[in-house]
């Protein structure tokens, strides 16, 4: 694909997926908030709640028996269905249609793009079905432990990807599966629960419990991966995470806080102290991260030190040979247009101001070039740590 259709194709996609995400995520959030904060109303109602916004108060009440068909009754399904739709076509433009680039890393898994994209697309499937048509009701069925087993699961799937991807598209895709399951809930559960309600209130008949019931279920278990999702959707900008050997447990650390944080933000109003709760839950989550992002003594870099030294014409080397290949106002490989990320190497100037990104991308995670597509070697990244560790001098 031409890398400017590309890039015009990534932005728009990109932009609708947000606008589309900010309102799907804020109905959901603020539906379920409602309702775990209605209050007792007249017979024949489920509850109330009074609300003030934008200078005025709004009353709201929860009923099943049906609403003034003089009205026009509002329903909310598409900015769900378009999140969907255009992450999906996000993942086909960026991941799925660039050879591989961002897909494959040969030092995680020797796979072709096409051996990638089956394994990609088929962990987003698979999850899908089997959550569909087993996992989601037992998961219900078992409550708290329910929540256990779920992160259990995704943790699995993590670990999986993360051995046969690259960490970006593992952090990305395991984001994406969340995203799909939420999509389906609403397409699979939800929506159909609402037919069923509304037929039932067209015929004056009090409706089936029932799927109204497996609707709230679904409801819950999206808002639960809400946070999740969207930590996940912004891992690319994070390379330290993804392109850690634990990287799968970075995964699962970050999908375990953003779920604890959403339930303590559900159930604030009946925890006395959720306050204490919500600040131990982001040290806890602060200090796995940073306790896992040490270095240890013998990290690249601080051995380079020790070893022999390497000049600014070494490192500059390495990098026009295999760095500015791409990042360069006038790239030779075009996949991702020029100067990707704003990202040049053109002049000496250019490369010092991105000494530390090189040392994290090129040296110790080892997520630059993508897919090693350069062929960029284990020695030539050493002669990038020797010349960064030795203070990074031009001479």
């Amino acid at each position: 694909m031409n890398p400017a259709v590309r890039e015009i194709l990534e932005l728009v996609f990109r932009w609708i997926h947000v606008i589309a995400g900010i309102m799907w995520i804020g109905n959901s959030l603020l539906w379920n908030w409602i309702d775990r904060n209605l209050l007792p109303a007249e017979p024949g109602k489920e509850g109330e709640i009074w609300l003030l916004h934008s200078g005025a108060f709004y009353r709201m009440e929860k009923n099943l028996a049906g609403w003034d068909r003089a009205r026009p009754l509002h329903w909310f399904k598409w900015q769900a269905y378009t999140t969907w739709l255009t992450g999906a076509a996000l993942l086909v433009v960026v991941y799925y249609a660039s050879g591989g680039a961002l897909l494959v890393d040969p030092a995680v898994r020797e796979l072709t793009p096409g051996q990638a994209v089956g394994v990609a697309t088929g962990s987003i499937v698979g999850a899908w079905l089997a959550y569909d048509l087993v996992l989601g009701r037992a998961i219900s069925r078992m409550g708290r432990m329910g929540a256990v087993a779920g992160f259990a699961l995704v943790l699995g799937v993590a670990y999986g990807l993360t051995h046969l991807l690259s960490g970006r598209a593992a952090f990305l895709h395991v984001g994406a599966m969340l995203g799909t399951l939420m999509a389906g809930n609403v397409y699979r559960v939800i929506m159909p629960s609402q037919r069923v309600l509304v037929a039932a209130a067209e015929r004056g008949e009090r409706p089936d419990p029932a799927p109204s019931k497996r609707a709230k279920e679904r409801s819950v278990h999206n808002n639960y991966m809400t946070f999740p999702v969207i930590v996940l959707m912004l891992s690319s900008h994070f390379p330290d995470l993804y392109g850690h050997r634990l990287n799968w447990l970075f995964l699962g650390i970050l999908v375990l806080a953003g779920a604890t944080v959403r339930h303590i933000l559900n159930v604030r109003f009946t925890l006395g102290r959720w306050k204490p709760a919500l600040a131990a839950t982001f040290a806890t989550t602060l200090g796995a991260l940073f306790l896992l992002l040490a270095r240890p003594a013998g990290s690249r870099t601080a051995a380079a030190r020790a070893g022999e030294r390497a000049t600014f014409a070494q490192a500059n080397a390495v990098i026009q040979k295999r760095c500015a290949v791409c990042h360069s106002a006038s790239p030779a490989d075009r996949t991702f247009g020029a100067a990707p990320g704003g990202v040049a190497f053109d002049t000496p100037e250019q490369i010092l101001a991105r000494v530390e990104r090189i040392r994290v991308r090129a040296v110790e995670t080892a997520t630059m070039p993508p897919a090693n597509k350069t062929f960029i070697t284990p020695e030539e990244r050493a002669v990038l740590g020797r010349w960064i560790a030795q203070g990074a001098r031009r001479e």
